[in-house]
């Protein structure tokens, strides 16, 4: 055992307050992802599955409409290996289409719905989907760019048609069908393909990826499944019996992303109530149901942390997990200063499925923590090729059992020798506590020097007038192949007409290096942000490019 906490230092923190964790959780099980809501449903068949504008959804019921979902797709045609694109907002349809493609041997490809119509034509052509579930709303924006894919049979729903089981407009298409339609008809004999779950895909997700071109990650069964068992069953394994079909947990980020969708499979893994909250942009709605659930655990993203901390929640027995993006080290002091309510920040990405590392430090560390289970990671000092030593930051490789089997459609690919590189740069402690820098493609080069925008904008973090800050690199007009730093700020109200951009850049000036101190600051009353609310650095550049084209670059 010494021998192994040398090699895996974060050994010795696999504590749960005063309780141990497991080291390795193998052998997994080698059951396909379906079976968890198969099993959830056996065992709390009376307990709340989901609850969605106050409607309830009993385990039982789910189970149900997945099994009646699932032969119908059988019906239409889908076989294993089928790809199925679903286009739906966080809802109850979400979770019925993730289980009902499972069982009925397919593949599904989530798909944002902010997709604009020829990024969703290019991701349903590049996987094949040959059936789409998507709501009305969504269908009226992209029913142009259908004929031109590889879709052949179109599934509608809506909100208030699953409310009222009756759909309130008219198909759109040939070969289209009503979602409630499909699952109280007769339904057919339910499908029961044999599948290998280490091989057989269950998710087929687009992703930026380390190169920011959306690529399909291939997920197994046993990449979810593995994935769900070295996440809330470990880490929480001492408090089972006081969690599972009893606790509460609150999705406040998108199902279609992977964070959600994890927290999602998580959630039913120990038959738990899940409240789904459909706009991750109201956080009045967010902190209602907080307070109105007091939830062992609600997930968000730190722009989400960022406003519930004015909301006024008080301290209730349950933990909030951060994930997604980098959690500045200002905003999650000032959240449990303001709640008391613990926060822990996950780290993962698409092909991972996504979890690796967690902070179960509680307020002791901040960071992402410590791999999970059977997961083995490394830092390399990309320049050398050789392992980084402690303290040293370095392009962060991954090797686990919940690693994707590559890019569509070619297993291997995106992989070395089995390890994945995840683009990040992170630095291990001597405890194996992992700290996150940034995105490789994020970092700014400032004459040869590197400045990495996540540490800026924890400096920013720290001025009492910033409520959101960005950092990027722009053209240095006077020096080629170098960039200077900018830094976007929105103010926190009041401070609008008494914080001017010099301020901040003398506030930077005392904090940072010469070189990373930002040479603009430019003020937004809204910064963009994703779908699941991380700020959008990739449309700030565009704007960026966008004016120094019609400015010659002059701008600055």
């Amino acid at each position: 055992m010494a021998g192994d906490n040398q090699k895996k230092p974060w050994y010795k923190n696999y504590r749960m307050g005063r309780h141990r964790l497991a080291h390795s959780l193998a052998p997994y099980p080698r059951l396909p992802l379906y079976a968890i809501l198969d099993q959830a449903a056996e065992r709390h068949p009376a307990s709340v599955a989901l609850e969605f504008h106050n409607s309830r959804l009993y385990y039982s019921e789910l189970r149900l409409k997945s099994d009646n979902l699932a032969a119908a797709l059988a019906g239409l045609g889908v076989r294993k290996g089928d790809r199925v694109a679903t286009v739906l907002p966080t809802c109850p349809q979400y979770v019925i289409s993730t289980f009902a493609i499972l069982k009925a041997g397919a593949v599904h490809v989530p798909c944002s719905t902010l997709l604009q119509p020829a990024e969703l034509e290019q991701q349903l052509n590049q996987s094949g989907a040959r059936l789409l579930i998507i709501t009305e709303e969504y269908l009226q924006r992209m029913r142009r760019v259908l004929p031109h894919t590889s879709v052949r049979n179109v599934i509608v729903t809506s909100n208030s048609e699953f409310f009222s089981g009756r759909p309130a407009y008219p198909l759109p298409l040939k070969r289209s069908y009503t979602f409630t339609g499909l699952i109280n008809r007769q339904p057919g004999s339910l499908p029961r393909p044999v599948l290998e779950p280490r091989t057989d895909l269950a998710y087929l997700a687009f992703t930026g990826g380390a190169t920011g071109r959306p690529k399909g990650v291939m997920l197994t069964h046993y990449n979810r499944f593995c994935n769900v068992l070295q996440g809330l069953p470990w880490m929480l394994s001492h408090y089972e019996g006081q969690i599972r079909g009893k606790g509460t947990v609150i999705i406040a980020v998108p199902l279609f992303h992977s964070y959600g969708d994890w927290v999602m499979l998580s959630a039913i893994y120990w038959g738990l109530k899940i409240v789904l909250v459909e706009d991750p942009r109201d956080i009045d709605s967010i902190a209602s149901l907080m307070r109105k659930h007091r939830p062992f655990l609600t997930s968000v993203v730190p722009t989400q942390l960022l406003e519930l901390r004015d909301m006024k929640l008080t301290r209730f027995p349950g933990r909030i997990i951060s994930g997604a993006s980098h959690l500045p080290l200002e905003v999650r002091k000032e959240f449990i200063a303001k709640t008391r309510i613990p926060v822990s920040q996950g780290y993962g990405l698409t092909e991972a499925s996504p979890l690796t590392h967690m902070n179960l430090g509680g307020n002791r560390k901040h960071g992402i923590g410590v791999p999970v289970p059977d997961t083995e990671v490394v830092l390399i000092n990309e320049r050398t090729g050789r392992k980084c030593e402690a303290g040293e930051a370095g392009h962060m490789y991954i090797k686990g059992p919940q690693v994707m089997k590559g890019y569509w459609p070619r297993p291997g690919s995106g992989l070395i020798k089995g390890w994945l590189p995840t683009g990040d740069i992170a630095r291990m402690d001597g405890d194996g506590y992992f700290y996150l820098e940034d995105r490789i493609k994020d970092m700014i080069n400032v004459s040869g020097y590197k400045v990495y925008p996540s540490v800026i904008e924890d400096v920013l973090y720290q001025h009492p007038a910033v409520s959101l800050a960005v950092v990027i690199g722009v053209p240095d007009p006077e020096r080629g192949g170098s960039e200077r730093v900018k830094a976007f700020v929105q103010l926190k109200g009041g401070f609008e007409s008494r914080v001017t951009a010099a301020d901040i850049i003398n506030f930077c000036k005392e904090r940072c290096p010469p070189y990373a101190v930002p040479t603009f600051v430019e003020f937004k009353n809204d910064i963009p942000l994703t779908a699941t609310q991380k700020p959008f650095k990739r449309k700030l550049r565009e704007e960026e490019e966008e004016e120094g084209k019609k400015h010659g670059r002059k701008r600055y």
